[in-house]
């Protein structure tokens, strides 16, 4: 039998990525009691690659191969994909907003006034990023800065750590707003695998999580999950409050990388990834340069069949094109399966066309594309199909805050937007 906390909460937060920590803190901060369940652990990042496998490449937990071969990663640790991802900011549009009565200008802009987020300056952006900036804009394409969610002060120019964790404190991540949601008097617990939602007379009054070696049911008013694009689906699955297995999106990305003969770089590969880059919105291709860490790089070459280029790391340029794929596929409770569109493919062919012609514009041979691999699961729950505009689903007092309500195609990094509306979420739960 579960045993069953004496304690109540006014909300219970599972998942601590970018909407369940901006939730938490909001709430907290308002003086209500929240508890925090976080599936992985609040290990310090360390910045390492074998840390960083063992959060988001472990089969069937944070890793999945789709039926098309496409690698499908998400972070199971304290602050969720944040804590791995390559710290772009990128607006909510605000028109898929307005559409479904959703205003996220207000909190948009307490997050901009609050958070670190502008473009690189100059003595961050690498060599390797730099090159790929000229050529694109040679070329008459509209490469710019990205803004970024990097404190440059903390920042160590040849690090290439972003992706594996910052250990400097750098770049910013949802741990910050779990840190800040517990000095406001929120508990969190890690290693905390919530099974099921409990309902008692058709309202969410709870949830039976599997902590410490035990099962425990634990009690609050609101239920708010947070446990990602694939995650959440899974939890409503499992409690028998979704009838069906939900589709989603993938923003799948391809790496395009080329040799050159002259780079002169101090740590080549050692670049903040995604300083700059070229989005064709209409079409649902974006391109950016992707520094990787050499472990990265080799795996991608592998993939793509090119042991002769494994090493040519230290001279390697890439880029990054991804897609705005439409929604698709089936997330069951072990197995999650996508495959491209034609029209999917189609879009890939054009933005691999864009990348190959910078990296020849840049010196670059040798030129290869990675097999794809997802970016941004999401759109599982969307918006006006299995939430509400204030992210409530059909069971009263369980709501949803995480990449499964985006409601439509995306194609963006979905980070400040999440944080946007958890703190609607929040604002509006007080």
């Amino acid at each position: 039998m579960p045993e069953s906390s004496s304690v109540s909460y006014d909300a219970i937060v599972v998942g601590t990525g970018p909407g369940g920590a901006s939730v938490a803190r909001e709430l907290a901060a308002r003086g209500a009691r929240v508890l925090m369940l976080e599936q992985g652990d609040a290990a310090p990042l360390r910045g390492s690659m074998l840390q960083m496998a063992g959060m988001a490449a472990v089969p069937g937990k944070g890793a999945f191969i789709h039926r098309d071969a496409s690698l499908l990663v998400r972070a199971i640790t304290l602050g969720g994909s944040s804590a791995i991802n390559f710290a772009t900011a990128a607006p909510p549009p605000p028109a898929m907003f307005a559409a479904r009565g959703i205003d996220l200008a207000p909190a948009l802009g307490v997050l901009r006034a609050e958070l670190p987020m502008a473009p690189l300056p100059d003595s961050l952006v690498g060599p390797m990023a730099a090159r790929i900036m000229l050529a694109a804009r040679e070329l008459s394409l509209d490469w710019r800065k990205l803004d970024k969610m990097i404190r440059p002060d903390a920042c160590r120019s040849g690090c290439w750590r972003c992706v594996a964790g910052c250990p400097f404190g750098a770049k910013w991540t949802a741990r910050d707003f779990v840190d800040q949601a517990r000095r406001h008097g929120a508990v969190l617990r890690e290693r905390a695998r919530v099974r099921r939602v409990l309902v008692e007379d058709g309202r969410a009054v709870g949830v039976e999580a599997h902590i410490d070696g035990k099962t425990e049911t634990l009690r609050a008013g609101r239920i708010v999950l947070a446990a990602g694009g694939i995650g959440s689906p899974r939890l409503l699955r499992a409690s028998k409050l979704l009838a069906r297995p939900a589709a989603f999106f993938s923003d799948p990305v391809v790496a395009v990388m080329g040799s050159v003969d002259d780079l002169d770089a101090e740590a080549p590969g050692a670049e903040v990834p995604m300083a700059a880059g070229a989005s064709w919105h209409v079409d649902g291709i974006a391109l950016a340069d992707l520094t990787l860490p050499q472990a990265m790089y080799q795996g991608f070459a592998l993939q793509a069949g090119r042991v002769d280029r494994l090493g040519a790391h230290p001279r390697t340029l890439g880029i990054m094109v991804k897609i705005r794929d439409g929604i698709g596929g089936r997330i069951g409770q072990h197995w999650v399966d996508k495959t491209l569109l034609p029209e999917d493919r189609a879009k890939f062919g054009k933005g691999v066309e864009i990348a190959r012609g910078i990296l020849e514009r840049a010196g670059a041979h040798h030129i290869f594309a990675s097999h794809h691999f997802a970016a941004h699961p999401g759109g599982s729950l969307r918006i006006g199909d299995q939430v509400d505009s204030g992210l409530q689903t059909a069971t009263p007092g369980l709501y949803v805050c995480d990449a499964s309500v985006i409601p439509e195609p995306w194609g963006l990094p979905p980070t400040l937007t999440l944080l946007a509306l958890g703190k609607r979420l929040g604002q509006a739960l007080v």
